[in-house]
């Protein structure tokens, strides 16, 4: 999960520090719902979709 141990750790706290932030969410609003598929598609095409254009390619 990442391309050396190092970036692997990092990706992994990254992961357990989102996972706690839903985890707290879902505390204060038990009836929050997931993103809907077409938001998070579009965030994620505008970094690494074809025509991207926020972040790097």
């Amino acid at each position: 999960m990442g391309k050396d141990a190092h970036e692997a750790v990092h990706n992994a706290v990254v992961m357990e520090e989102v996972a706690r932030m839903a985890w707290i969410a879902r505390g204060i609003n038990p009836q929050l719902q997931p993103i809907d598929s077409w938001l998070m598609n579009k965030h994620f095409q505008r970094k690494h979709g074809p025509n991207a254009y926020y972040g790097q390619k």
